[in-house]
Protein backbone atom coordinates (compact mmCIF):
# COMPACT_ATOMS: atom_id res chain seq x y z
CA UNK A 1 0.00 0.00 0.00
CA UNK A 2 2.68 2.50 0.70
CA UNK A 3 3.90 2.62 -2.45
CA UNK A 4 0.46 3.58 -3.80
CA UNK A 5 -0.36 5.85 -1.82
CA UNK A 6 3.48 7.49 -2.36
CA UNK A 7 2.43 7.44 -6.00
CA UNK A 8 -1.20 9.99 -5.50
CA UNK A 9 1.12 11.61 -3.14
CA UNK A 10 2.49 12.51 -6.13
CA UNK A 11 0.13 13.50 -8.08
CA UNK A 12 -1.60 15.94 -4.67
CA UNK A 13 1.36 17.56 -4.20
CA UNK A 14 1.85 19.36 -7.67
CA UNK A 15 -2.58 19.52 -7.66
CA UNK A 16 -2.39 23.02 -5.62
CA UNK A 17 -0.16 24.48 -8.19
CA UNK A 18 -1.93 23.46 -11.36
CA UNK A 19 -4.85 25.11 -9.33
CA UNK A 20 -3.41 27.77 -8.97
CA UNK A 21 -2.14 28.07 -12.77
CA UNK A 22 -5.91 27.65 -13.75
CA UNK A 23 -7.14 30.45 -11.40
CA UNK A 24 -4.60 32.63 -13.02
CA UNK A 25 -5.71 31.97 -16.58
CA UNK A 26 -9.32 32.16 -16.18
CA UNK A 27 -8.77 35.29 -14.65
CA UNK A 28 -5.91 36.44 -17.54
CA UNK A 29 -7.98 35.67 -20.54
CA UNK A 30 -11.92 36.68 -18.87
CA UNK A 31 -14.30 38.03 -21.28
CA UNK A 32 -15.02 41.27 -21.18
CA UNK A 33 -17.27 43.30 -18.48
CA UNK A 34 -20.66 43.14 -20.03
CA UNK A 35 -20.00 39.64 -21.69
CA UNK A 36 -22.39 41.19 -24.25
CA UNK A 37 -20.22 40.16 -27.45
CA UNK A 38 -20.31 36.94 -26.55
CA UNK A 39 -24.53 36.55 -26.79
CA UNK A 40 -23.45 36.93 -30.61
CA UNK A 41 -20.84 34.33 -30.50
CA UNK A 42 -20.99 29.90 -30.65
CA UNK A 43 -22.69 28.64 -27.87
CA UNK A 44 -19.59 27.37 -26.68
CA UNK A 45 -18.25 30.76 -26.10
CA UNK A 46 -21.36 31.32 -23.63
CA UNK A 47 -19.84 33.48 -20.37
CA UNK A 48 -21.33 30.84 -18.25
CA UNK A 49 -19.15 27.80 -18.87
CA UNK A 50 -16.34 30.52 -17.46
CA UNK A 51 -18.31 30.76 -14.48
CA UNK A 52 -18.24 27.05 -14.55
CA UNK A 53 -14.46 27.39 -14.18
CA UNK A 54 -14.51 29.65 -11.62
CA UNK A 55 -16.97 27.43 -9.57
CA UNK A 56 -14.18 24.28 -9.77
CA UNK A 57 -11.56 26.64 -7.93
CA UNK A 58 -13.44 28.23 -5.33
CA UNK A 59 -14.87 24.83 -4.19
CA UNK A 60 -11.61 23.51 -4.49
CA UNK A 61 -10.40 26.16 -1.58
CA UNK A 62 -13.49 26.94 0.27
CA UNK A 63 -14.17 22.84 0.98
CA UNK A 64 -10.51 22.47 0.99
CA UNK A 65 -9.49 25.00 3.93
CA UNK A 66 -12.21 23.71 6.24
CA UNK A 67 -12.13 19.75 5.69
CA UNK A 68 -9.51 18.30 3.60
CA UNK A 69 -6.91 19.86 5.02
CA UNK A 70 -7.90 19.76 8.86
CA UNK A 71 -6.92 15.98 9.12
CA UNK A 72 -3.47 16.58 8.45
CA UNK A 73 -3.35 18.90 11.35
CA UNK A 74 -5.09 16.63 13.94
CA UNK A 75 -2.29 14.75 15.96
CA UNK A 76 0.30 16.91 15.87
CA UNK A 77 -1.46 19.80 17.10
CA UNK A 78 -3.94 17.67 20.04
CA UNK A 79 -0.04 16.35 21.10
CA UNK A 80 1.55 19.52 21.30
CA UNK A 81 -0.87 21.77 22.69
CA UNK A 82 -2.23 18.67 25.12
CA UNK A 83 -6.19 18.89 23.45
CA UNK A 84 -8.27 16.21 23.27
CA UNK A 85 -9.67 15.23 19.66
CA UNK A 86 -13.02 16.23 20.50
CA UNK A 87 -11.97 19.67 21.57
CA UNK A 88 -10.22 20.11 18.64
CA UNK A 89 -12.75 19.07 16.33
CA UNK A 90 -15.24 21.18 18.15
CA UNK A 91 -13.88 24.00 16.10
CA UNK A 92 -15.54 22.19 12.88
CA UNK A 93 -19.05 21.98 14.83
CA UNK A 94 -18.60 25.95 15.73
CA UNK A 95 -17.66 26.35 12.05
CA UNK A 96 -21.00 24.75 10.91
CA UNK A 97 -22.92 26.75 13.14
CA UNK A 98 -21.19 29.72 11.64
CA UNK A 99 -22.02 28.69 7.95
CA UNK A 100 -25.18 28.40 8.61
CA UNK A 101 -25.67 32.22 10.33
CA UNK A 102 -23.34 33.71 7.28
CA UNK A 103 -25.38 31.36 4.80
CA UNK A 104 -28.86 32.57 5.33
CA UNK A 105 -27.67 36.06 4.40
CA UNK A 106 -25.01 35.25 1.89
CA UNK A 107 -28.17 33.32 -0.39
CA UNK A 108 -30.22 36.64 -0.69
CA UNK A 109 -26.73 38.80 -1.06
CA UNK A 110 -26.09 36.29 -4.32
CA UNK A 111 -29.60 36.84 -5.43
CA UNK A 112 -29.21 40.55 -5.74
CA UNK A 113 -25.85 41.71 -5.90
CA UNK A 114 -23.99 38.48 -7.43
CA UNK A 115 -21.29 36.86 -5.54
CA UNK A 116 -17.85 38.99 -6.75
CA UNK A 117 -17.42 41.46 -3.84
CA UNK A 118 -18.10 38.57 -1.73
CA UNK A 119 -15.43 36.57 -3.60
CA UNK A 120 -12.46 39.48 -3.04
CA UNK A 121 -13.45 39.92 0.62
CA UNK A 122 -13.56 35.90 1.71
CA UNK A 123 -10.25 35.83 -0.33
CA UNK A 124 -8.69 37.88 2.62
CA UNK A 125 -10.91 36.72 5.35
CA UNK A 126 -9.57 32.94 4.40
CA UNK A 127 -6.45 33.60 4.03
CA UNK A 128 -5.70 36.08 7.31
CA UNK A 129 -7.50 33.64 9.21
CA UNK A 130 -5.23 30.33 8.35
CA UNK A 131 -2.12 32.21 8.14
CA UNK A 132 -3.03 33.28 12.04
CA UNK A 133 -3.69 29.60 12.70
CA UNK A 134 -0.32 28.97 12.46
CA UNK A 135 0.22 31.36 15.53
CA UNK A 136 -2.24 29.25 18.04
CA UNK A 137 -1.48 28.16 21.66
CA UNK A 138 -4.75 28.44 23.55
CA UNK A 139 -7.45 26.30 22.59
CA UNK A 140 -9.78 29.49 22.40
CA UNK A 141 -7.69 30.97 19.57
CA UNK A 142 -8.40 27.61 17.58
CA UNK A 143 -11.87 27.76 17.88
CA UNK A 144 -12.30 31.45 17.08
CA UNK A 145 -9.70 31.49 14.13
CA UNK A 146 -10.71 28.01 12.38
CA UNK A 147 -14.61 27.55 13.57
CA UNK A 148 -14.90 31.36 12.88
CA UNK A 149 -13.08 33.08 10.85
CA UNK A 150 -12.14 30.77 8.54
CA UNK A 151 -15.69 29.05 8.07
CA UNK A 152 -17.14 33.10 7.67
CA UNK A 153 -14.16 33.40 5.04
CA UNK A 154 -15.15 29.98 3.16
CA UNK A 155 -19.06 30.66 2.95
CA UNK A 156 -18.25 34.10 1.47
CA UNK A 157 -16.50 32.16 -1.80
CA UNK A 158 -17.90 28.77 -1.15
CA UNK A 159 -21.04 26.40 -2.68
CA UNK A 160 -23.73 28.59 -1.72
CA UNK A 161 -22.11 31.49 -3.82
CA UNK A 162 -21.07 30.07 -6.76
CA UNK A 163 -23.69 27.09 -6.85
CA UNK A 164 -26.73 29.43 -7.00
CA UNK A 165 -24.71 31.50 -9.54
CA UNK A 166 -24.73 28.14 -11.73
CA UNK A 167 -28.07 27.47 -11.09
CA UNK A 168 -29.06 31.09 -12.39
CA UNK A 169 -26.67 30.59 -15.72
CA UNK A 170 -28.18 27.10 -16.31
CA UNK A 171 -31.14 25.08 -16.68
CA UNK A 172 -31.17 22.20 -19.13
CA UNK A 173 -27.60 21.93 -18.16
CA UNK A 174 -27.79 22.02 -14.71
CA UNK A 175 -26.98 18.72 -13.45
CA UNK A 176 -23.77 18.41 -15.78
CA UNK A 177 -22.45 22.31 -15.30
CA UNK A 178 -23.40 21.11 -11.54
CA UNK A 179 -21.32 17.95 -11.23
CA UNK A 180 -18.37 19.60 -13.42
CA UNK A 181 -17.66 22.56 -10.85
CA UNK A 182 -17.86 20.02 -7.98
CA UNK A 183 -15.61 18.26 -9.30
CA UNK A 184 -13.39 21.34 -7.50
CA UNK A 185 -14.67 19.79 -4.01
CA UNK A 186 -13.01 16.51 -4.48
CA UNK A 187 -9.48 17.93 -6.07
CA UNK A 188 -9.26 19.58 -2.90
CA UNK A 189 -8.67 15.69 -1.90
CA UNK A 190 -6.55 15.05 -4.55
CA UNK A 191 -4.28 17.91 -3.90
CA UNK A 192 -5.00 19.62 -0.29
CA UNK A 193 -5.28 16.57 1.99
CA UNK A 194 -1.22 15.23 0.27
CA UNK A 195 0.19 18.62 0.36
CA UNK A 196 -0.92 19.27 4.04
CA UNK A 197 0.30 16.09 5.23
CA UNK A 198 3.69 16.83 3.52
CA UNK A 199 3.94 20.38 4.68
CA UNK A 200 3.27 19.37 8.11
CA UNK A 201 6.17 16.59 8.07
CA UNK A 202 8.15 19.04 6.35
CA UNK A 203 8.07 21.95 8.16
CA UNK A 204 5.77 21.60 10.78
CA UNK A 205 2.55 22.30 11.49
CA UNK A 206 2.75 25.93 12.12
CA UNK A 207 4.45 26.77 8.52
CA UNK A 208 2.21 24.46 6.90
CA UNK A 209 -0.46 27.07 8.11
CA UNK A 210 1.72 30.19 6.87
CA UNK A 211 2.15 28.39 3.07
CA UNK A 212 -1.51 27.28 2.62
CA UNK A 213 -2.43 30.39 3.66
CA UNK A 214 -0.55 32.42 0.45
CA UNK A 215 -1.99 29.24 -1.93
CA UNK A 216 -5.73 30.41 -0.81
CA UNK A 217 -5.27 34.50 -1.25
CA UNK A 218 -3.44 33.59 -4.66
CA UNK A 219 -5.75 31.89 -5.86
CA UNK A 220 -9.03 33.07 -4.85
CA UNK A 221 -8.39 37.09 -5.17
CA UNK A 222 -7.89 37.03 -8.70
CA UNK A 223 -10.57 34.49 -9.79
CA UNK A 224 -13.28 37.11 -7.64
CA UNK A 225 -13.36 39.29 -10.82
CA UNK A 226 -14.45 36.42 -13.29
CA UNK A 227 -18.04 36.49 -10.94
CA UNK A 228 -21.28 37.77 -12.78
CA UNK A 229 -24.77 37.28 -11.21
CA UNK A 230 -27.29 36.48 -14.35
CA UNK A 231 -27.18 35.78 -17.70
CA UNK A 232 -29.94 37.99 -17.77
CA UNK A 233 -28.11 41.38 -16.79
CA UNK A 234 -25.99 40.97 -19.89
CA UNK A 235 -28.71 40.38 -22.22
CA UNK A 236 -27.92 36.62 -22.42
CA UNK A 237 -30.43 33.69 -21.57
CA UNK A 238 -29.65 30.44 -19.87
CA UNK A 239 -27.98 27.69 -21.07
CA UNK A 240 -25.95 29.93 -23.97
CA UNK A 241 -29.26 29.96 -25.72
CA UNK A 242 -29.58 33.04 -28.56
CA UNK A 243 -31.91 35.16 -29.26
CA UNK A 244 -33.30 33.00 -32.09
CA UNK A 245 -33.41 29.75 -30.27
CA UNK A 246 -35.54 31.67 -27.85
CA UNK A 247 -37.47 33.18 -30.44
CA UNK A 248 -38.36 29.13 -31.74
CA UNK A 249 -39.28 28.22 -28.51
CA UNK A 250 -35.87 27.15 -27.34
CA UNK A 251 -36.02 28.67 -23.86
CA UNK A 252 -38.92 27.04 -22.45
CA UNK A 253 -37.65 25.11 -19.96
CA UNK A 254 -35.53 27.78 -18.18
CA UNK A 255 -38.96 30.26 -18.62
CA UNK A 256 -40.82 27.58 -16.94
CA UNK A 257 -38.30 26.79 -14.01
CA UNK A 258 -38.48 31.11 -13.40
CA UNK A 259 -42.07 31.12 -13.64
CA UNK A 260 -42.37 28.67 -11.26
CA UNK A 261 -40.38 29.86 -8.55
CA UNK A 262 -40.92 30.05 -4.77
CA UNK A 263 -39.78 32.53 -2.80
CA UNK A 264 -38.27 31.87 0.80
CA UNK A 265 -41.73 32.38 2.61
CA UNK A 266 -43.46 29.92 0.08
CA UNK A 267 -40.67 27.29 0.15
CA UNK A 268 -41.03 27.25 3.83
CA UNK A 269 -44.41 26.08 4.25
CA UNK A 270 -43.79 22.95 1.83
CA UNK A 271 -43.89 19.60 3.29
CA UNK A 272 -40.54 18.97 0.83
CA UNK A 273 -38.34 21.78 1.82
CA UNK A 274 -38.00 19.67 5.30
CA UNK A 275 -37.77 16.89 3.67
CA UNK A 276 -34.59 17.64 1.51
CA UNK A 277 -33.26 19.72 4.00
CA UNK A 278 -33.14 16.76 6.72
CA UNK A 279 -32.72 13.68 3.75
CA UNK A 280 -29.59 15.16 2.51
CA UNK A 281 -28.52 16.66 5.74
CA UNK A 282 -28.56 12.73 7.30
CA UNK A 283 -27.26 11.51 3.82
CA UNK A 284 -24.17 14.16 3.61
CA UNK A 285 -22.93 13.39 7.22
CA UNK A 286 -19.94 11.35 6.08
CA UNK A 287 -18.25 13.72 4.28
CA UNK A 288 -18.05 15.75 7.43
CA UNK A 289 -16.96 12.97 9.67
CA UNK A 290 -14.68 10.90 7.44
CA UNK A 291 -12.57 13.99 5.81
CA UNK A 292 -12.08 15.28 9.37
CA UNK A 293 -11.75 11.96 11.23
CA UNK A 294 -10.23 9.35 8.71
CA UNK A 295 -6.01 10.52 9.20
CA UNK A 296 -6.66 10.04 12.86
CA UNK A 297 -8.83 6.57 12.32
CA UNK A 298 -6.40 5.40 10.50
CA UNK A 299 -3.60 6.06 12.53
CA UNK A 300 -5.44 4.26 15.46
CA UNK A 301 -5.60 1.55 13.46
CA UNK A 302 -1.73 1.38 13.24
CA UNK A 303 -1.34 3.16 9.78
CA UNK A 304 0.99 6.03 8.59
CA UNK A 305 -0.27 9.57 8.64
CA UNK A 306 0.25 9.64 5.05
CA UNK A 307 -1.08 6.28 4.67
CA UNK A 308 -4.66 8.33 6.13
CA UNK A 309 -4.50 11.26 4.00
CA UNK A 310 -3.84 8.34 1.37
CA UNK A 311 -6.92 7.47 2.01
CA UNK A 312 -8.68 10.84 1.30
CA UNK A 313 -6.89 10.94 -1.59
CA UNK A 314 -8.05 7.48 -2.73
CA UNK A 315 -11.78 8.28 -1.93
CA UNK A 316 -11.69 11.58 -3.80
CA UNK A 317 -10.20 10.57 -7.38
CA UNK A 318 -13.15 8.24 -7.97
CA UNK A 319 -15.56 11.26 -6.69
CA UNK A 320 -13.94 13.25 -9.12
CA UNK A 321 -13.88 11.26 -12.13
CA UNK A 322 -17.69 9.60 -11.27
CA UNK A 323 -18.84 13.62 -10.89
CA UNK A 324 -19.36 13.77 -15.45
CA UNK A 325 -21.35 10.90 -14.97
CA UNK A 326 -23.52 11.82 -12.52
CA UNK A 327 -24.17 15.08 -13.87
CA UNK A 328 -25.36 13.10 -16.95
CA UNK A 329 -27.04 10.80 -15.70
CA UNK A 330 -29.52 13.94 -13.40
CA UNK A 331 -29.60 15.49 -16.82
CA UNK A 332 -31.48 12.43 -18.24
CA UNK A 333 -33.11 10.76 -15.28
CA UNK A 334 -34.46 11.94 -11.84
CA UNK A 335 -32.25 13.62 -9.10
CA UNK A 336 -34.59 12.85 -6.41
CA UNK A 337 -33.95 8.49 -6.93
CA UNK A 338 -30.13 9.31 -7.84
CA UNK A 339 -29.52 10.61 -4.61
CA UNK A 340 -30.95 7.27 -3.20
CA UNK A 341 -28.44 5.67 -5.02
CA UNK A 342 -25.69 7.59 -3.60
CA UNK A 343 -27.06 7.12 -0.17
CA UNK A 344 -27.28 3.74 -0.27
CA UNK A 345 -23.26 3.29 -1.30
CA UNK A 346 -22.09 5.98 1.36
CA UNK A 347 -23.79 3.47 4.05
CA UNK A 348 -22.30 0.37 2.32
CA UNK A 349 -18.96 1.94 1.89
CA UNK A 350 -18.63 3.30 5.67
CA UNK A 351 -19.47 -0.90 6.93
CA UNK A 352 -16.75 -2.29 4.45
CA UNK A 353 -14.34 0.51 5.81
CA UNK A 354 -14.85 0.06 9.64
CA UNK A 355 -14.34 -4.21 9.26
CA UNK A 356 -11.30 -3.70 6.84
CA UNK A 357 -9.68 -1.15 8.74
CA UNK A 358 -10.43 -3.19 12.15
CA UNK A 359 -9.15 -6.46 10.47
CA UNK A 360 -5.75 -4.69 8.46
CA UNK A 361 -7.50 -6.62 4.99
CA UNK A 362 -5.57 -3.81 3.27
CA UNK A 363 -7.10 -4.66 -0.32
CA UNK A 364 -11.06 -4.09 1.48
CA UNK A 365 -9.82 -0.94 2.60
CA UNK A 366 -8.54 0.83 -0.59
CA UNK A 367 -12.24 -0.84 -1.71
CA UNK A 368 -14.03 0.73 0.83
CA UNK A 369 -13.05 4.02 0.37
CA UNK A 370 -13.09 4.18 -3.10
CA UNK A 371 -16.42 3.14 -2.78
CA UNK A 372 -17.23 5.95 -0.77
CA UNK A 373 -16.12 8.35 -2.99
CA UNK A 374 -18.29 6.99 -6.09
CA UNK A 375 -21.48 7.55 -3.44
CA UNK A 376 -19.96 11.50 -2.50
CA UNK A 377 -19.21 12.21 -6.26
CA UNK A 378 -22.93 12.37 -6.86
CA UNK A 379 -24.21 14.12 -3.49
CA UNK A 380 -23.21 17.62 -3.99
CA UNK A 381 -24.23 17.91 -8.03
CA UNK A 382 -27.65 16.06 -6.99
CA UNK A 383 -28.81 18.06 -4.26
CA UNK A 384 -28.40 21.60 -6.32
CA UNK A 385 -30.26 20.12 -8.82
CA UNK A 386 -33.00 18.97 -6.44
CA UNK A 387 -33.18 21.98 -4.74
CA UNK A 388 -32.96 24.20 -8.34
CA UNK A 389 -35.68 22.08 -9.65
CA UNK A 390 -37.91 21.89 -7.28
CA UNK A 391 -38.21 25.27 -6.15
CA UNK A 392 -37.23 27.81 -9.53
CA UNK A 393 -33.79 29.69 -9.88
CA UNK A 394 -35.11 33.47 -9.18
CA UNK A 395 -35.06 33.35 -5.48
CA UNK A 396 -32.73 30.11 -5.01
CA UNK A 397 -30.39 32.13 -2.95
CA UNK A 398 -32.55 32.58 -0.04
CA UNK A 399 -34.17 29.20 -0.29
CA UNK A 400 -31.22 27.53 0.16
CA UNK A 401 -29.94 29.71 2.54
CA UNK A 402 -33.08 29.04 4.55
CA UNK A 403 -32.58 25.27 4.95
CA UNK A 404 -28.77 26.39 5.71
CA UNK A 405 -29.98 26.53 9.36
CA UNK A 406 -31.44 23.18 9.68
CA UNK A 407 -28.90 21.06 7.66
CA UNK A 408 -25.50 22.73 9.31
CA UNK A 409 -27.04 21.80 12.63
CA UNK A 410 -27.24 18.31 11.57
CA UNK A 411 -23.41 18.57 10.15
CA UNK A 412 -21.96 20.90 13.00
CA UNK A 413 -22.64 18.56 15.54
CA UNK A 414 -21.57 15.00 13.89
CA UNK A 415 -17.81 16.14 13.79
CA UNK A 416 -18.12 16.52 17.48
CA UNK A 417 -19.45 13.75 18.35
CA UNK A 418 -17.69 11.30 16.75
CA UNK A 419 -14.15 12.51 18.31
CA UNK A 420 -16.49 13.02 21.95
CA UNK A 421 -17.70 9.11 20.96
CA UNK A 422 -13.48 8.50 20.22
CA UNK A 423 -12.58 10.29 23.42
CA UNK A 424 -15.35 8.49 25.54
CA UNK A 425 -15.27 4.88 23.69
CA UNK A 426 -11.48 4.40 22.40
CA UNK A 427 -12.30 3.97 18.95
CA UNK A 428 -14.67 5.38 16.37
CA UNK A 429 -16.13 2.02 14.46
CA UNK A 430 -19.81 2.67 16.59
CA UNK A 431 -20.32 6.41 15.67
CA UNK A 432 -19.35 4.76 11.80
CA UNK A 433 -21.74 2.33 12.10
CA UNK A 434 -24.60 5.19 13.32
CA UNK A 435 -23.30 7.58 10.41
CA UNK A 436 -24.30 4.61 7.81
CA UNK A 437 -27.47 3.65 9.82
CA UNK A 438 -28.72 8.20 9.05
CA UNK A 439 -28.00 7.52 5.10
CA UNK A 440 -30.50 4.73 5.43
CA UNK A 441 -33.37 6.98 7.21
CA UNK A 442 -31.72 9.97 4.03
CA UNK A 443 -33.04 7.50 1.67
CA UNK A 444 -36.75 7.55 3.17
CA UNK A 445 -37.13 11.50 3.35
CA UNK A 446 -36.01 11.70 0.46
CA UNK A 447 -38.33 9.24 -1.29
CA UNK A 448 -40.96 10.83 0.55
CA UNK A 449 -40.46 14.76 -1.02
CA UNK A 450 -42.64 15.53 -4.03
CA UNK A 451 -42.06 18.16 -6.46
CA UNK A 452 -44.16 20.57 -4.89
CA UNK A 453 -47.04 23.30 -5.95
CA UNK A 454 -48.01 27.03 -5.41
CA UNK A 455 -51.50 27.76 -5.14
CA UNK A 456 -51.01 31.22 -7.10
CA UNK A 457 -48.57 32.01 -10.30
CA UNK A 458 -45.52 34.52 -10.58
CA UNK A 459 -46.40 38.19 -11.85
CA UNK A 460 -46.74 37.84 -15.92
CA UNK A 461 -43.79 40.47 -15.68
CA UNK A 462 -41.33 37.34 -15.54
CA UNK A 463 -41.76 36.45 -18.66
CA UNK A 464 -40.32 39.48 -20.04
CA UNK A 465 -37.65 39.34 -17.90
CA UNK A 466 -36.81 35.81 -19.24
Amino acid sequence: MTEFVNWLYRVGVYGFALAALAGGLVWLSRPDSDGRRWAKKANNNYYGYWLVAVAFIAQFISVGSQNYMIGSFTRPMTEELDWSRSEFVLARSIGQFIMAFTGFFIGGYVDRHGGARLMRGGAFVLAGSTFMCGYVNELWQWWVLNGLVVTAGAAMIGNLVVNVTLSKWFVEKRGRVASFAAMGVSYAGVALTPLSATLVDAVGWRMAWHVLAVGVLAVIFPLSFAMRRAPEDFGLHPDGKSREQIAAGGGRAAAADFARSFTRQQALRTRSFYLIVFGFGFGALSIGVMLVQTVPFMEDAGYSRKVGAGMILLTSVPSLLSKPVWGWLIDFASAQRLSLIGFTINAISLVVIVFAVRNHADLAVVVGFFMLGLGWGGLIPLQEVVWASYFGRRHLGSVRSAGLPFALIIGASSPFLTSFYFDRVGNYDGAFFIVAALAVVAIVLVSLAKQPTRAEEQPAEVAAVV
